[in-house]
């Protein structure tokens, strides 16, 4: 599990993450799978427990990652269970694009009244939401959430990954990434470091 709202703090767009953000290619009338996610060193996106307090002293810095850019590239947000409920205990709610949570145990009716217009609930697998998606117009989506990423890369439906390595070791935790049924080669694009230590690589797949 990760959190898109993680990044929400560093709202100042400077050019260079502009310009990481415009090479995106949106030629494709498809809809596209997008990640752009925070870990640590040794590859966690969470502690055991789901925290995340590890990157408020990131947050506070606030150095630009480029996230409110990327947010202007995408159509909405995708996101798994437990990384929507995790959203919920945010002091307000985040997002001001339309927020797809897959699950096949939520329904409609178990969302919070305000929430209306702003999330809805599938049970869809990737592939297929995806197509449904895009007959809606869709055309770049950001995907949320560890569980939710790997299943989307197994199905080759991430065209490219914004990876934010933060500068501590956590020795245990939720990964980023899982099994795999064989190698899948990265094409490194770019990468920016900043002065608290973060390194950001973008990465295209396939």
């Amino acid at each position: 599990m990760t959190f898109a709202a993680k990044f929400r703090m560093w709202s100042s767009i400077n050019s260079h993450a502009t310009f990481m953000v415009a090479t995106l290619n949106t030629s494709s009338k498809r809809t596209t799978g997008h990640v752009f996610i925070a870990a640590s060193v040794d590859g966690y996106i969470a502690r055991p427990d789901g925290d995340i307090d590890w990157l408020s002293k990131y947050a506070a810095s606030g150095e630009d990652t480029g996230y409110d850019a990327f947010m202007n590239t995408v159509d909405g947000l995708m996101m798994g269970r437990a990384t929507f409920e995790k959203v919920l205990s945010f002091d307000s709610w985040p997002f001001k694009k339309p927020v797809v949570v897959l699950s096949r145990t939520l329904s409609q009716a178990d969302l919070r009244a305000d929430l209306g217009g702003k999330v809805r609930i599938s049970s869809l697998a990737p592939l297929p939401l995806m197509q449904a998606l895009a007959s809606e117009g869709w055309r770049r989506a950001y995907v949320d959430g560890g569980r939710l990423i790997q299943s989307f890369i197994n199905e080759n439906l991430i065209s490219d990954i914004v990876l934010t390595r933060i500068p501590v070791l956590l020795g245990d935790g939720i990964p980023l990434f899982g099994p795999l049924a064989a190698d899948l080669p990265l094409r490194h694009v770019e990468t920016t470091t900043f002065a608290s230590g973060m390194v950001q690589s973008r990465y295209e797949l396939g």
